[in-house]
């Protein structure tokens, strides 16, 4: 493995996996995997409060349904607070970093102050040079950021930013209680894991300055960078729950694949030519940083509905079988009660977008019929659907061989023999066999069926059409 190419995905467990922070999992794990690296996972976990167990396991759960191995961790910033105290300490020893006493009352009236003469808010370094520190006040440790000169770094999405150091303030690094703050924490680690490309969003950027200029005060060279572009809804908007953010687990839950989703990820905001389709390979092959656009993309649900019924349609039946078991069983179905997945998916696969769709519609194979839709029923199970129906599961019983062709082959003998049309035939037979009008072709319907319970569905719904008629005629 080439150590000299590390990426890290290190998200803040306050909260479930979402698509932006998987694309950005996405695009560390093709870097480091195309360029034989290696590929961390830290969890980012100094939030005491916001930070939870559930988050954390819902933020594995999510990288490990989509495939994002990692090769080192997880790594938790929570076992690491003696290593950000060490590192604070000899930023202090050079004069690189300092104890600030200053009141949160005072930095607020400093700001307020500011934010009235139209300067932008920043800490005026009050304690920089305190000779004499003020008894019974714990201090925050502050970065002593360089007061002339420039940072200047080239991005491998955005190209090359510079900030000058005048725009930038004395940033804490350590708080009160001795944890540390992001843009210190994650420099520390960064180091210490030695990680060669950090990509993020580009919410981050206004960071990276100032985390450049405590590696330079470290005596240490910084990693490269790569900032992509935010996501955001159909309707320009920041990306919300409306839109889409919500928990990768949520998206299994609504029936997507984790190839479809994948591959939908990587297309937000890269491309290769006019290719929609990739295969896991393909993509750590052809993805490059360089090719993301630094523009927002929008997310847009009916491209990934149509991803997801192309990877339903033509995924290996090994890789699709998982995710259709745990969808039957998440509906209380068993999986063995009915056709083969194989011949399901030949049935179904062109009818739905989704797995929940798939084994909603294909319950009726698999479990037993709860009733008749009221509206179907009534309109097609009726006394002149019997003698029909009659006919038609004599001539299947008799069949020899239960395949498509031969059982089209038996409902247009039964249409000829009654002297009905298609209509008269497909609609009782559809009602009876799957409790609603809708279903595949008749032939498919009932191939996918069996013998055994057509037989038993047609006995059962002539003897529905039976109690119909009879409640009839008693003026019920």
């Amino acid at each position: 493995m080439n150590a000299s190419v590390r990426t890290r995905f290190a998200p803040s467990p306050t909260g479930f996996l979402h698509v932006g922070g998987a694309r950005t999992a996405l695009f560390c794990w093709l870097e480091a995997r195309a360029r034989e690296g290696a590929f961390v996972l830290r969890i980012e976990d100094t939030d005491r409060e916001r930070s939870t167990g559930e988050s954390v396991q819902a933020i594995i759960d999510g990288m490990t349904w989509l495939g994002l191995d990692w090769d080192e961790g997880p790594v938790y910033q929570s076992d690491r607070q003696q290593r950000y105290r060490e590192i604070a300490d000899q930023l202090i020893e050079k004069g690189l970093a300092y104890p600030c006493y200053c009141s949160r009352e005072r930095i607020e009236k400093l700001r307020e102050d500011q934010m009235a003469q139209g300067i932008k808010p920043r800490y005026d370094g009050h304690c920089r040079d305190l000779q004499q520190a003020p008894e019974g006040i714990e201090p925050v440790i502050r970065f002593r950021n360089p007061d002339s000169g420039f940072v200047e770094f080239d991005d491998r999405v955005r190209g090359r930013i510079r900030v000058e150091n005048s725009e930038m303030d004395d940033l804490v690094i350590l708080r009160t209680d001795q944890t540390p703050t992001y843009n210190f924490a994650v420099v520390v680690d960064d180091l210490d894991m030695e990680i060669s490309l950090v990509i993020r969003g580009d919410d981050h950027i206004n960071n990276t300055p100032r985390q450049i200029n405590i590696y330079r005060a470290l005596d240490t060279a910084p990693p490269e960078f790569a900032h992509v572009p935010m996501i955001l809804g159909p309707d320009g908007a920041r990306l919300s729950k409306r839109h889409g953010a919500i928990s990768v687990m949520a998206w299994r839950e609504q029936g997507y694949l984790p190839q479809a989703l994948v591959n939908y990820l990587v297309r937000l905001g890269w491309s290769h030519g006019d290719q929609e389709v990739f295969s896991r390979e393909e993509m750590i092959r052809l993805f490059s940083l360089e090719e993301v656009n630094r523009k927002p993309s929008a997310f847009n649900i009916e491209k990934l509905n149509w991803l997801n019924q192309h990877y339903l349609r033509n995924l290996p039946m090994d890789a699709l079988e998982p995710e259709i078991e745990w969808h039957f069983k998440a509906q209380g179905l068993d999986v063995q009660a009915g056709p083969s997945l194989d011949d399901l998916r030949a049935v179904q696969g062109d009818r739905v977008e989704n797995l929940v769709e798939l084994v909603r519609q294909s319950r009726p194979f698999y479990a037993d019929l709860e009733g008749y839709d009221e509206k179907a029923a009534k309109k097609h199970l009726r006394p002149v659907a019997g003698p029909v129906l009659v006919d038609l599961a004599r001539r299947l019983e008799q069949l020899s061989q239960w395949q498509p062709e031969a059982l089209e082959g038996a409902v247009a003998e039964c249409m000829e023999a009654c002297q009905v049309g298609m209509g008269k035939v497909g609609g009782p037979l559809r009602v009876a066999l799957m409790g609603q009008a809708n279903s595949p072709s008749i032939d498919r319907t009932l191939w996918l069926m069996g013998r055994e319970k057509t037989l038993a569905r047609l006995e059962q719904a002539l003897a529905f059409i039976a109690e119909r008629e009879a409640l009839a005629q008693s003026g019920s």
